[in-house]
């Protein structure tokens, strides 16, 4: 959807939406509409009792001049950034297929600072996303018709700050272009391509490894999740250097199972559909990648996905196999269906010995045990290192893409001892996320900050949310900007 932005509202724009502050419904004033129709959208507020909250709407039509226009009463909440993020989503929400297809917010009446607005903006652009390139019969109601917000009225900065909103949109679109492919479309090779045509021309350096520059590396655990698919593995890595040449300061690392059937420990069929999209922490980095590069963010960072799909025929690895990993650490696998650890392990260390990170996060729809923990409201985190799960737990409460910190300890690692070799990939029933993030952990070598984020309850979605409809959310895009933006940009 287009972005437009005017210094006032046409007095002839059909749709106009008018930002409300909480509780003040009854007191609002715009000066681009009319006494006789301030007056009929305060009635409109009080009948529906409408108090401004956030994301909260009134519709009303009235006469003026032969023609009827469309107002809508909008609510900002508080007027904070989260608050103007759901208005701009509402809105697109009551108009994407409404037949509409502009709108102009007017906010000369409104006390809002440009981040807000370019989030209400951005807000809006990814509320409008949809993944209906497979639908050839699309009821002509359920088609998109909006495509263009003007935002009138708009303070002095905005652009700015909409710079860096819109490089986040289009992450967003990526990542979620990413988890919403099927199968057969997305899949290792694909998905390198697919991420290669999209970022094109941003300046980010691509780095492809393929199955035999693996097996040299000795990249056994990555390896042995790859055998049973006849899709060949890639690790890829977007480099992104706009703090001048060296090594990247920050690592971020995913998990891309593009479809995980769990092996020869077979999912059950009800819901294994779902796992097409085990590849979002691999979207995710994706998509950071391509905001970084798209606003010019002075930092150097490494986004590598371990890319694999995870498939139970005759050459596929065993229960009770040993496999060596990067590290030469030596790993009995139990469960099949334990895998993205095993991505992640190999990932890791080949991002640790081409790249020399001081910082590493990684992102996976790890486990199951994640969504048991904390359902679809937050991802889970792991940290070696206070300061770094701190800025992560801000960063996720500024963009909304929350995090709850979990604990790490000697406790939880001896739970992964094998008997006949260093570890093995599952522990008990129990703690299964904890003991998940302790195998990473094994992989991370001394002194580097390290935080594993397992997003399996948060990268598809069964409803809609403030910026999203039903299915890819996109979660990790505006997290990972945010921590770069905040805390390693020089």
């Amino acid at each position: 959807m287009k972005i437009a932005f005017s210094p006032a509202a046409s007095t002839d724009a059909a749709i106009l939406a008018l930002p409300v502050e909480k509780d003040l419904a009854g007191r609002a004033a715009w000066p681009g509409v009319g006494e006789g129709h301030q007056a009929l959208a305060t009635a409109a507020a009080k009948a529906a009792r409408f108090d401004g909250e956030a994301g909260a709407i009134v519709e009303l039509f009235a006469g003026e001049n032969g023609a009827t226009r469309h107002i809508l009463l909008v609510g900002v909440g508080a007027g904070s950034e989260a608050d103007w993020e759901k208005a701009g989503g509402a809105i697109v929400a009551r108009l994407l297929t409404s037949g509409a297809t502009e709108v102009t917010a007017d906010l000369a009446a409104a006390s809002a600072t440009p981040k807000a607005v370019a989030r209400f903006a951005a807000a809006a652009a990814q509320r409008a996303w949809r993944f209906d390139q497979y639908r050839t019969k699309l009821p002509e109601k359920q088609k998109p018709t909006l495509a263009t917000l003007t935002i009138a009225g708009a303070p002095e900065g905005t652009d700015a700050a909409w710079v860096s909103a819109d490089a986040v949109t289009g992450g967003l679109e990526l990542t979620r272009n990413l988890v919403a492919a099927p199968p057969n479309i997305l899949y290792p090779e694909t998905f390198v391509e697919q991420v290669r045509k999209d970022v094109d021309g941003l300046g980010l350096e691509i780095i492809v490894v393929d199955e035999a520059e693996m097996a040299r590396h000795g990249m056994g655990a990555l390896l042995g999740v790859s055998q049973g698919s006849v899709r060949e593995a890639r690790l890829l890595a977007l480099r992104w250097n706009g703090a001048g040449e060296g090594d990247p300061t920050v690592a971020l690392v995913g998990k891309g199972v593009t479809f995980d059937s769990g092996g020869i420990s077979l999912k059950p069929g009800p819901g294994m559909e779902d796992m097409k999209w085990d590849m979002g922490g691999a979207g995710a980095v994706a998509g950071a990648m391509k905001a970084l590069a798209s606003r010019k963010a002075k930092a150097n960072v490494v986004g590598v996905m371990g890319l694999v799909e995870n498939m139970p025929d005759a050459n596929a690895q065993r229960p009770g196999d040993v496999v060596t990993s990067m590290s030469g650490q030596t790993i009995e696998i139990l469960n099949t269906d334990a895998e993205g650890r095993l991505v992640l392990a190999d990932a890791i260390t080949w991002t640790q010995a081409t790249f020399r990170p001081k910082t590493i996060i990684d992102l996976a729809t790890l486990t199951g045990a994640m969504i048991v923990s904390l359902g679809n409201g937050y991802g889970g985190l792991f940290s070696n290192d206070d300061g770094l799960a701190d800025k992560l737990l801000a960063a996720g409460l500024a963009t909304g893409d929350k995090l709850w910190r979990f604990p790490l300890s000697d406790t939880y690692d001896k739970l992964i001892d094998s008997p006949i070799a260093d570890m093995k990939n599952v522990g008990p029933r129990g703690a299964g996320s904890i003991t998940a993030a302790q195998f990473i952990q094994r992989f991370v070598d001394d002194g580097v900050h390290w935080a594993h984020l397992d997003i399996a309850g948060m990268v598809w979605s069964d409803k809609p949310g403030a910026t999203y409809d039903k299915g890819a959310t996109g979660y990790g895009v505006k997290l990972l900007d945010r921590v770069i933006a905040d805390h390693f940009e020089g």
